[in-house]
């Protein structure tokens, strides 16, 4: 398991030796936790309000038909190799009034056990059992400022606890992150023949913090900050079939890699500049060192596609884009969802269309959520 884990770190050092990809700490807040949104590409900024906001877009809680709800997920990560790496997640949102919301969510991103031994006189002496793990709490509150917009912010604990070894200096790493949204659900208009349409509109700046620092006087790692924005349309054939079609673009507020030399003038390869994460936010724009291509080829998206028959279940596809000299991540999603009154089950799988294996590739991901209360408590503005 420690060869593994060794090997899967060195493999992406040689792909950032080799392109100008951007990387971050905690890199397990870019993994979707719940499998509707995994079965539509990956995306959720946009959608329809659910348990699972809080990932996405928590502006959007507000907008639930439910006035409290809890959630439950577990994904397996790298399932085709090892059995004991995960990612866990627990959400809890309720209403307060007609006008806000507030919510809590936990996840934790366990890497799995690693044995360790020391060979001392031609011994192998047993060192025991480590579990590198990390996690966030988060904390949001919603208001609704009109029938059909709403803001949101949330603040989020960030603990990353990878030490494996003994060494001194050596610790978990901490930092804090708060996030910005805004959602936009329109009214129900008659778009073709007899059929209506809604419009949706998000956008949410998250993991917006400190960078994490694992050493005492060691390097810095930036946490994930990150823009997604995106829009969707649902088309609302009766009051029992309606299709949601939805577009999400992402960047994330890092710095590019920029080409290093030593003292000599020889090329040392690509690093992240040492600067604060304010001035990496907005240096992010234009950083890049081919100028506006490169920009925009930090910049992915998804398209999904949603299909709800009666409130009963759900059929649901996407596709997610990113650049070859980004990270080349590619794949299709497919997932279905059913609801049994007070509890909905949510089932997604990953195909991966790309020459880089994604971690979740043939993977069966599987979300749950509780209707605690499953009554209209806000304005509808359909």
């Amino acid at each position: 398991m420690r060869n593994f884990i060794i090997l899967f770190v060195v493999f992406f050092e040689i792909l950032n030796a080799q392109d100008r990809v951007i990387t971050t700490g905690v890199p397990f807040l870019m993994i979707s936790p719940d499998a509707r949104a995994a079965g539509m590409g990956e995306l959720g900024v946009a959608t329809s309000a659910d348990a699972y906001s809080q990932q996405w877009n928590p502006a959007k809680y507000i907008f639930s038909n439910s006035e409290r709800g809890l959630a439950l997920s577990y994904t397996p990560y790298l399932s085709k190799l090892v059995d004991d790496i995960f990612l866990g997640n627990l959400n809890y949102y309720k209403h307060l009034n007609d006008r806000s919301s507030w919510a809590f969510s936990l996840k934790y991103f366990s890497l799995g056990d690693i044995q360790f031994n020391e060979l001392i006189g031609g011994s192998i002496i047993d060192q025991g059992l480590e579990r590198p793990n990390e996690l966030t709490l988060d904390l949001s509150y919603s208001l609704k400022l009109s029938p059909f917009f709403s803001m949101g912010i949330a603040g989020r604990y960030i603990r990353s606890d990878l030490k494996i070894t003994s060494e001194s200096g050596s610790k978990s790493a901490n930092s804090l992150g708060v996030d910005v949204s805004a959602y936009y659900q329109g009214r129900e208009f008659q778009f073709i023949d007899n059929s209506n349409g809604l419009f949706r509109f998000g956008i949410n700046i998250s993991n917006i913090g400190p960078r994490l620092n694992y050493d005492v006087g060691g390097k810095k790692n930036f946490i994930p900050t990150n823009l997604k924005f995106g829009t969707g349309l649902d088309l609302i054939l009766d009051s029992s079939n309606i299709f949601g079609f939805y577009l999400e673009f992402n960047k994330l507020l890092v710095p590019s890699p920029v080409s290093s030399y030593n003292e000599s003038g020889v090329f040392q390869g690509y690093k992240q500049p040492d600067i604060s994460f304010l001035k990496g936010i907005i240096t992010s724009f234009n950083d890049a060192e081919d100028g506006f291509k490169e920009e925009f080829q930090e910049i992915t998206y998804a398209i999904g596609l949603e299909y709800r028959f009666a409130k009963a279940f759900s059929i649901r596809s996407g596709y997610f884009y990113e650049n070859e000299n980004k990270g080349s991540r590619k794949y299709l999603t497919m997932g279905t969802g059913f609801n049994l009154g007070l509890i909905e089950i949510d089932i997604s799988y990953l195909f991966s269309a790309s020459k880089v294996r994604n971690p979740l590739e043939n993977t069966i991901r599987f979300s749950t959520t509780f209707k605690l209360e499953n009554k209209q408590v806000v304005d509808d503005p359909n």
